[in-house]
């Protein structure tokens, strides 16, 4: 009987030896391995979310850079390399005459020159009717040269008459003749 016992124990040593190894060099490596496969599949899984977010944030961007470029269009072709002083406050003047604003008086100020950029105020000041005074400025939008609508000031007549009297400062710009080539 002892010596069955003995054979018992030598048995349950064993079994305990081998589950023992099968646990630390089996089992504990695999499932090490398994967290390290799983971290990495999560990392996957966040960098691309994080791809997708981006790509339709490229996506909203590109729309946005679309309708900039529209806006602004070719400015630069909208900028003449000369003054061209006369042909504009001619052009204003057309505007005014074919709009039938009254008391016209167009002067242009001081020109201000900087490197890349010169740019001429120019006051404007004529009678009509509101909606003629409307047409003006959406035609002196559509000018070829560019025009910065600096300031407007629109005042009624004293007398009720319906007639508006507008003041308004344009600017214009060219390029200066280094620019040119």
């Amino acid at each position: 009987m002892f010596f069955l016992e003995r054979k018992q124990v030598a048995i349950y040593i064993a079994a305990g030896a081998i589950i023992t190894a099968f646990v630390l060099f089996r089992y504990l490596p695999l499932r090490q391995r398994i967290k390290v496969v799983e971290q990495t599949k999560n990392a996957q899984k966040l960098a691309i979310s994080r791809a997708s977010m981006e790509k339709v944030q490229m996506l909203t961007f590109e729309d946005q850079l679309l309708n900039l470029q529209r806006t602004v269009g070719n400015y630069e072709a909208n900028i003449p390399a000369q003054r061209d002083l006369g042909v504009f406050l001619q052009q204003i003047d057309d505007l005014m005459s074919k709009h039938n604003l009254r008391e016209q008086v167009v002067a242009p100020g001081k020109e201000i020159e900087a490197k890349k950029l010169n740019c001429i105020p120019v006051s404007v000041q004529c009678k009509g009717k509101l909606a003629q005074i409307f047409e003006f400025y959406k035609l002196v939008q559509k000018l070829d040269r560019l025009v910065r609508i600096e300031q407007i000031r629109l005042v009624n007549d004293s007398d009720f008459s319906g007639d508006v009297g507008m003041q308004t400062e344009l600017i214009i710009y060219y390029r200066p003749q280094a620019e040119q080539g």
